[in-house]
């Protein structure tokens, strides 16, 4: 299945570095090898790898070297002004791509020495519009599989169940102990499985913590360490002031919608949330401009799920419905008292129409006008 990334990454890759970002077995390393397949004189080195180690330790890479593909280099001890030098250092023709997992987002929104140096790109799991430029998926296939490649392309369920149990051990045993040192390993994994229950629900750490046994502090230092790794991610409430966003509660989304335990509702919304941000997270790394996820709600719990929001300011209203036809009117609401755009997107829907200023689309027909 093809990226749409792809041609964009190439095309940046003759400007800058290009670090690629995403959660883990996404399919980060094989769009990189898919990218050196267009140069001569490629070479992939991964740094868990010992020889591949002492190579990049020494940069002993031949001359001839075109594009120099840079796996899981984050663990390597001040990474970050080693890159600096070989990027400063090198021949032009050298092109350098940089793979891994949410350690290098997390660095880009700190001060760092790579500044003005390289582009980032997020790749995310499959969405239904990426599906659909080569081996068609439906939309149920991808929330029950949940958009990673192996359980997408798992030739049974059982096969793509198998791969998800064996992901989920994974990431708590090993990505997560390996991310943070973390002395309490039961309590990350009732966290986790909690969560895999509460999607779409603000989110209250206070709440959080009297059901696991662990002060609000230690919940929501948790919660970031689920969101670095890419394996949760949060949207706040919409405000003009962001700041007062920021202190409500925030819902939280699995990247993988197979992760959600709930109804078809529940992962219906899962699955929307996820593709509104691979629309935003594309927009934004493709064109520089300033996306956020965010959701509506006031003090009386009128509630829209998700708000698009460019350069702060609102644009779109998305609500997500599995089978309801009528216009919310909570959409109506915010729609008359702040003039933003509302859709409905619902996953059966025998007709379009329009309500009022609200337009009740069919979630492959919206889907499929997204950016990625």
């Amino acid at each position: 299945m093809e990226r749409i990334q792809k041609s964009l990454i190439s095309k940046d890759l003759t400007k800058k570095m290009v670090f690629i970002v995403g959660p883990r077995q996404v399919g980060k390393t094989w769009l990189a090898q898919e990218i050196a397949k267009d140069y001569s004189n490629s070479l992939y080195l991964n740094y868990d790898h010992r020889e591949d180690r002492d190579i990049i330790h020494s940069e002993s890479w031949l001359p001839t070297t075109d594009l120099l593909i840079l796996d899981e280099i984050h663990k390597m001890k001040d990474w970050k002004n080693f890159l600096k030098g070989v990027y400063d250092t090198s021949p032009e023709k050298l092109q350098i791509l940089v793979t891994g997992s949410a350690r290098l987002d997390v660095f880009r929104q700190s001060g760092d020495s790579l500044a003005g140096r390289y582009f980032l790109h997020h790749l995310l799991p499959f969405s239904y519009k990426e599906s659909s430029i080569g081996k068609k998926f439906p939309i149920d296939h991808l929330m029950e599989r949940g958009g990673f490649p192996e359980p997408v392309l798992a030739e049974t369920p059982e096969d793509a169940i198998r791969w998800r149990n064996q992901y989920a051990e994974s990431l708590i045993r090993y990505d997560i102990l390996d991310f943070e040192n973390i002395h309490d390993l039961r309590a990350i994994q009732l966290l986790f499985h909690l969560l895999r229950s509460r999607v779409g629900s603000p989110v209250s750490c206070k709440s959080i913590s009297e059901d696991i046994g662990k002060s609000p502090n230690t919940i929501k230092k948790y919660i970031q360490i689920l969101e670095a790794l890419f394996i949760v991610f949060r949207i706040t409430p919409y405000a003009r002031n962001i700041s007062r966003s920021l202190r409500k509660e925030p819902k939280l989304y699995f990247y993988d919608t197979g992760l959600v335990q709930g109804d078809e509702g529940v992962r219906f919304e899962n699955f929307i949330a996820v593709s509104l941000l691979k629309h935003l997270s594309f927009v934004h790394d493709t064109k520089g401009t300033i996306t956020q996820l965010h959701y509506l709600r006031t003090k009386e719990r009128q509630e829209v799920d998700f708000c698009l929001v460019i350069n702060g300011q609102a644009k779109l209203m998305v609500e997500a419905k599995h089978s309801d036809s009528t216009a919310s009117r909570h959409l109506h609401y915010f729609n008359k008292r702040f003039d933003i755009l509302g859709v409905q997107v619902v996953r059966h829907l025998k007709k379009e129409h329009v309500s009022g200023n609200i337009t009740v689309r069919k979630a492959e027909n919206f889907l499929l006008e997204l950016k990625a």
